[in-house]
């Protein structure tokens, strides 16, 4: 509990046997987690038996996607606060009490990993956030909060998010994207409900493991395409009516 608020934690995971138990139990050490949905996205390397070695609520989705798991677990949630994050030991547990403290002023918190000091102060050769990477991140999460009015944003796929029960409620329906594009989605439906929004730095470490989505350029350059494909089209798409009246 914070404050109050029982605590949601939803891990998306696919192939993450190496280390998605230890991130299970790194988030139950904390104070304020209340429970954990692990989202098993048809996992085949034995993820869901180490899941189901912990007190984490297993449930398995069988629509392939990073989106779809993300919004299955979130559906699944039960807290008054909501936070996604990866299981692939990259974040920290302890991050988490950055996000609650702006969730008392916010009705969304979103984690940024392009931030030098607390990505690079621990100097772990390991991280997956290179310059061109970080970049990318930083300009596409420009151009949505150009085209939509945003806040600050400087990273549009950081997974470590917070979002109110109350706020979740009115954009759940909205979610369409079951692919890895599924965070910008995320970002511009808070946006068009004119929810209070505010960003916040995170400690970003090496993965354990390879990423299935960043972990070749190729797959990330593709990524990053289809995410401003998908920005613009939706802040197009908004517009026609307008320009129709």
């Amino acid at each position: 509990m914070y404050l109050g608020k029982k605590v949601s934690i939803v891990l998306p995971i696919y192939d993450e046997c190496q280390s998605v138990r230890a991130a299970i139990e790194e988030f139950l050490r904390h104070p304020a987690v209340d429970e954990i949905i692990a989202v098993d996205n048809n996992s085949k390397d034995g993820s869901d038996a180490e899941i189901k070695l912990t007190s984490a609520k297993y449930v398995k989705e069988m629509k392939q996607g990073y989106g779809a798991a993300l919004r299955r677990g979130m559906r699944e949630a039960t807290g008054d606060l909501i936070v996604t994050c990866e299981p692939d030991g990259t974040f920290r547990a302890s991050d988490l009490d950055r996000l609650l403290v702006y969730s008392q002023e916010y009705d969304v918190v979103l984690g940024t990993r392009t931030s030098r000091s607390p990505v690079w102060s621990g100097g772990d050769p390991g991280v997956n956030m290179d310059f061109a990477l970080r970049m990318g991140n930083w300009a596409v999460a420009k151009l949505l909060e150009y085209l939509f009015g945003g806040p600050s944003l400087t990273d549009v796929g950081c997974s470590y998010k917070l979002i109110h029960r109350l706020a979740y409620e009115q954009v759940k329906d909205s979610f369409t994207v079951d692919g890895n594009w599924f965070s910008p989605e995320y970002i511009i439906r808070v946006l068009e409900r004119r929810l209070s929004v505010v960003e916040v730095p995170v400690r970003y470490g090496a993965r354990i493991g390879t990423s299935k989505i960043t972990g070749k350029r190729s797959k990330a350059i593709a990524l990053g395409f289809r995410m401003i494909g998908f920005i613009l089209f939706e802040r197009i798409t908004s517009w026609i009516p307008h320009a129709s009246a």
